[in-house]
């Protein structure tokens, strides 16, 4: 049975963090009839706003969709988890909560490939709009903003000395990893106020509960999207066990991710004909890249065991300093629990060749075999390391017609040879600052990937064996301005009309850092685009 739920000027499918934004601001004339659509449950798991509670709901299906990727062909026929948020606030409430924009070389980078008005200096006031940051407007930051950006709320003497070790290599000191060049070592912001999560969904949906004009959503399945002749004029979905169809007057949105958006394009005849012809799809625009082009950060995570160090394996591995530290948190809203997954951070060039930061690190205080698994029963911090720019491309692709049916998504990492020389390189440089004298009180000593292993093909065969995902999927819709391109510079699909992609699948090429706050920038840009066309 299909029932019409209604029609609205916009329908914005999928309420993670471009989703929320754009909900925002396309209702925010209190006249246009927006609705927001969300697969997942609202956001009330105590979990989504604790920030440590990112542990819990990672892997967990009532806020992860738990999608595995296929077996990868260099990373030794291995599967790996591939958490993406499901709820309101979508990866935004599962996510480590580190605010990074990434470099300006990043943005003008995609305006030198002809997606003019996507530059740095384009995007820098869309940054800004959104921001409340800690230290107050400046011509970089903006204050008054829906998006807290604070200072970490606990510091740790380790990773004091961390740092200290890295500016002793010729690594400088910064305070602002976001002015444009992130090159330097110090601690990271992160998305919280007073020690709380701040969501997509808690920053951008909670200001509009009383629009009238906005409705959201939840727990409604977006089927496809539904078209008269070439124009998307709505979308069908599942809702409580029935098919309803909704009707969009200007335009439907694809905001659900570098997994989700292509995999809807692919079920509504859209993408490689032959590819939907093969799962009995009618193919409505040929669009071969469609899915193509997936972009991800591959880490590698480096354990050292430490001496004479206060570390979270220590300070957690019994009952009473977990009750220790529920308290402090209780109290005053600080200490572990308030902990995003990383608090230093550094953007380092692997050489002197380097143009711009090309590794970025992720410093913790703590480690564990596996992420999800229990910490070790010794005192140790991890530096973890990734490639900034990948040269290996992957895809994802819906694999049956059904849109509950996870997609085959494929990172395809490590295929490309200079991927590999420079996972050698990061894990050689990171041996290196952890010898410096900052740390020689702490004595580091290797314990994975192992002190043992010297040569290059066995550091390869090490991040073939045991690296991961930063989750960070990026470039799976790209816009360019070329035909071959899923979206033009407007965020438009080709092919059709009245259909846009605005997330992180647009990206032409991933960014130089973690890409929530690019995600927000994008959703920016396509309200005001959106906004625009309308009243043109």
């Amino acid at each position: 049975m299909t029932t019409d739920l209604g029609d609205f000027d916009y329908i914005i499918v999928g309420a993670g963090t471009a989703g929320c934004l754009l909900a925002n601001r396309l209702s925010a004339d209190g006249q246009s009839r927006v609705l927001l659509i969300e697969a997942g449950k609202r956001d009330t798991y105590p979990w989504i706003h604790i920030p440590a509670g990112y542990l819990y709901c990672i892997g967990n299906p009532r806020t992860d969709w738990c999608f595995q990727t296929t077996p990868m062909a260099d990373l030794k026929k291995r599967r790996m988890n591939y958490a993406r948020g499901k709820g309101l606030g979508g990866c935004s409430s599962i996510n480590g909560m580190i605010y990074i924009r990434g470099q300006a070389l990043d943005y003008d980078g995609w305006a030198q490939m002809g997606n003019t008005g996507w530059g740095w200096d384009d995007l820098l006031p869309l940054f800004r709009k959104h921001e409340d940051y800690h230290a107050g407007a400046s011509d970089l930051h903006g204050a008054g903003g829906e998006l807290a950006i604070r200072k970490q709320r606990l510091r740790w003497e380790i990773l004091d000395a961390v740092r200290a070790a890295l500016v002793e290599s010729g690594i400088p000191a910064t305070e602002d990893f976001n002015r444009g060049d992130n090159e330097g070592v110090g601690y990271f912001d992160v998305t919280q106020r007073q020690g709380i999560r701040v969501s997509a969904a808690a920053a951008f949906l909670r200001p509009t509960r009383a629009r009238g004009n906005l409705r959201v959503l939840t727990e409604a399945h977006v089927l496809r999207v539904v078209f008269e002749g070439r124009r998307a004029t709505g979308v069908a979905l599942r809702i409580g066990g029935e098919t309803r169809t909704v009707t969009a007057r200007s335009e439907v949105i694809l905001s659900s991710g570098a997994i989700g958006s292509p995999q809807l394009l692919e079920l509504s005849g859209i993408g490689q004909g032959a590819r939907l012809g093969a799962l009995g799809i009618p193919v409505l625009a040929e669009s071969r890249n469609v899915g193509e082009n997936l972009q991800d950060h591959l880490q590698m995570r480096p354990v050292f065991r430490v001496r004479n160090a206060k570390t979270l394996n220590t300070l957690a591995g019994s009952l009473l300093g977990k009750a220790r530290i529920g308290l402090e948190y209780a109290l005053r809203r600080t200490g572990p629990l308030s902990m995003a997954p990383s608090q230093l951070g550094a953007f380092v060039r692997s050489g002197p060749d380097v143009a711009s930061p090309d590794l970025q690190y992720h410093f913790q205080p703590l480690s564990l075999e596996r992420f999800g698994g229990a910490l070790d029963d010794f005192p140790a911090i991890t530096a973890s390391v990734c490639n900034l720019r990948p040269a290996s491309r992957g895809s994802v692709h819906a694999v049956t017609p059904e849109a509950l049916d996870a997609p085959a998504i494929d990172p395809n990492y490590l295929s490309a040879p200079e991927d590999r020389r420079k996972m050698v390189t990061a894990l050689r440089l990171t041996r290196r600052l952890m010898q410096a004298r900052a740390l020689h009180p702490y004595a580091p000593e290797e314990v994975r990937p192992g002190a043992e292993l010297t040569d290059d093909e066995q550091l390869v065969v090490a991040a073939m064996q045991h690296a991961s995902t930063i989750f960070h999927p990026v470039s799976t819709c790209a816009m360019g301005p070329g035909e071959d391109a899923v979206v033009d510079p407007r965020l438009r699909v080709r092919g059709v009309g009245g259909l846009r992609v605005v997330d992180a699948s647009v990206m032409p090429s991933i960014t130089s850092g973690n890409t929530n706050a690019p995600t927000m920038a994008i959703a920016e840009k396509g309200a005001a685009m959106i906004l625009a066309d309308r009243s043109a």
